[in-house]
C-alpha cells in the first residue's frame, strides 16, 4: 500500500504533540513561577523562527513570526500555569512535582498552540500577515492577562485580533464548541463584614449579636437574583467563607464573609454592586448592626463578538465539519482572556477533549482531571487554520 505523505505528516504531528502535551503535565508550575516552561518554549518558538520577547508581564512569552505578503497581525494566545493540586489519575506520564497539577488543562493550551506554530512555520511565503504567539501566566488567579497588558503587551505589539481556546471535558473529543455572545461569566469579588456588640453568649440581650444579623444577610442576598435579576439573564451570587467567633458561649463583635458574583450581560453587571450593598448595610441595621461591603471586580465576561466568531466557525468546519462545531450552554466559570477581548477584538472557544472509553469524563480543578489525547492535534489544526481564515479575511 502507498503512504500518503499528508497523513504520514499529519501522524507525525500527532505524535509530537503527545510528546509535548506529557512533557508539560509531568513539569507542572505554578502561577508566576512557569520559568522552567517559558524557557522550553522560547527555546521551541525560536528554532520554529519566531523571534521570541521574554518577561513580558513577569513570565509570560511574546514571540512573532513575520510572512510574506503584507496583512494583518493576528494573536493566538495560550496559559501556562497549573494548580495547587496532587495529582490522582494514575497516568504513567503524571505530575512530577508533588502537590502540583495541570488539572485545568494549560498543559493543552500550550501543546495546541506550538502544534499551530509548527504548522504556520513552515507557510511564510503564502502567510498574508503576522502571527503573534502570548504565552501567558498566572490565569488560574487571574493576574496573568493583567501582568502582559500593564507590561506593555498592546503598545509593544501591534495586533489586530486575537483567537484562544480551551479544553472543555463536557465537550466530546472531536467537537468544538464556539458561541456568539458570552461564552464565560464576568467574575467579582465580595467582602463583607457584620459588626455587632459580643459579649457572654448566656446574656444576649446586652449585646448585639453579629451572626443572627448575618443570617439575614445570607438569606437575602439569594432574593437578588430571584426577584431582582431578569430570569431571562444568568447570575450567581455564592459565599464562600464565614468566620468569626472564638468559643461557643460568647457572641463576637464581628463576622467576616467572601464570596463570588457571576454576570454575564454587563446590565445585570452593572446593578450587582448597588444591590448587594443595599442588602448588606440594611439587613445588618435591621438588627442594630453595621453590615460593609468591599466589591472587587475582577474580570469581564468573555463576550465573543460577530466577526472574530465567524472566523473560528469557518475554520472549524474544514478542519472537524460544521456537523462538529457545537453551540455550548455558557459557563459561569471566568477566564481572563476576556481583558485580552477589551483590547482588541477576539473570540474564544472550547476544544472537546471528553472521552469516556479513555477515563477523559472528570471536569476541570479535579485530580482526576484528563483528557483524549486524540484531541490535540484538532485543537492544533483549528488554531492554525483560524489564522489562515483571519489574515485571509482581514487582508
Amino acid at each position: 500500500m502507498a503512504i500518503n505523505p499528508r497523513q504520514d505528516r499529519e501522524k507525525g504531528l500527532h505524535d509530537r504533540l503527545i510528546e509535548l502535551f506529557r512533557n508539560f503535565h509531568q513539569h507542572p508550575e505554578l502561577s508566576f513561577q512557569e520559568g522552567k516552561t517559558a524557557s522550553f518554549i522560547s527555546g521551541s518558538l525560536r528554532d520554529l523562527g519566531f523571534r521570541v520577547t521574554e518577561k513580558i508581564g513577569q513570565t509570560g512569552i511574546v514571540a512573532v513570526l513575520e510572512g510574506k505578503k503584507p496583512g494583518p497581525v493576528i494573536a493566538l494566545r495560550a496559559d501556562m500555569d497549573a494548580l495547587p493540586i496532587e495529582e490522582e489519575t494514575g497516568l504513567s506520564y503524571g505530575s512530577r512535582i508533588e502537590g502540583r497539577m495541570h488539572a485545568c488543562g494549560h498543559d493543552v493550551h500550550m501543546t495546541c498552540a506550538l502544534g499551530a506554530a509548527m504548522i504556520l512555520s513552515k507557510e511564510t511565503n503564502e502567510m498574508k500577515g503576522s502571527l503573534v504567539l502570548i504565552f501567558q501566566p498566572a490565569e488560574e488567579i487571574n493576574l496573568g492577562a493583567k501582568a502582559m497588558i500593564e507590561d506593555g503587551l498592546f503598545e509593544k505589539f501591534s495586533i489586530d485580533m486575537i483567537f484562544g481556546l480551551h479544553n472543555q471535558p463536557d465537550i466530546p473529543s472531536g467537537k468544538i464548541a464556539l458561541r456568539e455572545g458570552g461564552l464565560m461569566a464576568a467574575v467579582d469579588r465580595i467582602e463583607i463584614s457584620i459588626t455587632g456588640k459580643g459579649g457572654h453568649g448566656g446574656v444576649p440581650h446586652r449585646n448585639i449579636d453579629p451572626i443572627v444579623a448575618t443570617g439575614s444577610v445570607i438569606m437575602n442576598l439569594q432574593s437578588i437574583v430571584s426577584r431582582n435579576v431578569n430570569p431571562i439573564d444568568a447570575a450567581v451570587i455564592s459565599l464562600g467563607t464565614l468566620q468569626g467567633g472564638t468559643a461557643n458561649n460568647v457572641i463576637p463583635d464581628r463576622i467576616e464573609m467572601t464570596g463570588t458574583v457571576r454576570t454575564f450581560e454587563p446590565e445585570v453587571r452593572n446593578m450587582m454592586e448597588p444591590q448587594i450593598r443595599q442588602v448588606v448595610e440594611n439587613s445588618a441595621a435591621a438588627f442594630g448592626c453595621r453590615g460593609i461591603l468591599n466589591y472587587i471586580y475582577q474580570l469581564p465576561a468573555v463576550m465573543n463578538p460577530p466577526e472574530p466568531t465567524r472566523i473560528v466557525h469557518t475554520a472549524a468546519s474544514k478542519v472537524v465539519g460544521e456537523n462538529n462545531v457545537v453551540d455550548p450552554t455558557p459557563s459561569t466559570g471566568g477566564e481572563d482572556f476576556s481583558l485580552f477581548q477589551e483590547k482588541v477584538a477576539g473570540c474564544f472557544f472550547w476544544l472537546g477533549v471528553g472521552n469516556p472509553d479513555k477515563g477523559a469524563v472528570h471536569p476541570w480543578h479535579s485530580p482526576k482531571f484528563t483528557i483524549d489525547e486524540d484531541a490535540l492535534i484538532i485543537g492544533a489544526k483549528v488554531l492554525a487554520e483560524t489564522v489562515r481564515q483571519a489574515m485571509e479575511q482581514l487582508s
